[in-house]
């Protein structure tokens, strides 16, 4: 896993590249030229700094598959697509895919009702979560993981309190907080979900921006 940890590069904002065998994005978004081409793109919902068309040309090719929510895939349809909604699993080769819900509890942000997308991405024997713009809410309890991508800049997901709380309940080997230093939020944010998971069994990795 942390080998596989080696392969993980944040982008900036909830945007990751996964250099594997098969190259896998999540939620590209200013991301820069020249990044390797894709195998798989996952898109969490429709908001525009998750859902970027321009982005997705810059790494999409022939059999690229995008897998997203309705919304997000009307942008989409000339493009090999998987529409999803939350407790779809599917595979693509030999990597998993679990998808799970994602809003927000006490925001008006992200509606339970629209639907956006979190996803378990199961690859190398490494469960990752990538949580999508989200609340801490009562479905992760039930979600198992080994590497975590989390937000924690508040706002319009978990502040790094609400990440605390949501680390400690899924109890990952690894978390990696996202979702800051573009519209709100920033490095201070991560270094303080750090401070508050120094006690817990989970090694918190904050990385800089490729």
């Amino acid at each position: 896993m942390f080998s596989l940890l080696d392969k993980i590069k944040w982008l900036g904002h909830a945007s990751f590249l996964i250099e594997l065998d098969k190259i896998i994005y999540f939620d590209p978004w200013k991301i820069k030229e020249g990044l390797p081409l894709a195998d798989i793109i996952f898109i969490s919902h429709s908001h525009y700094d998750h859902c970027s068309p321009d982005d997705v040309k810059k790494i999409i090719k022939k059999d690229t598959f995008i897998i997203t929510d309705k919304t997000s895939a009307k942008n989409f349809l000339n493009y090999k697509l998987k529409i999803v909604k939350p407790t779809d699993t599917l595979n693509i080769g030999d990597i998993k895919i679990e998808v799970v819900p994602a809003y927000n509890i006490s925001k008006p942000f992200h509606s339970k009702s629209d639907d956006n997308l979190g996803f378990i991405v199961s690859v190398m024997n490494t469960r990752i979560y990538h949580c999508g713009d989200t609340d801490f809410i009562p479905e992760m309890k039930n979600i198992k993981c080994d590497i975590l991508l989390i937000a924690v800049s508040g706002t319009y997901v978990m502040n790094a309190k609400e990440a605390f709380n949501a680390v400690d309940s899924i109890r990952p080997k690894i978390a990696i907080p996202m979702h800051y230093g573009e519209i709100v939020g920033t490095k201070k944010d991560a270094e303080e979900f750090l401070k508050l998971c120094k006690d817990l069994p989970v090694e918190v990795k904050i990385l800089d921006r490729s």
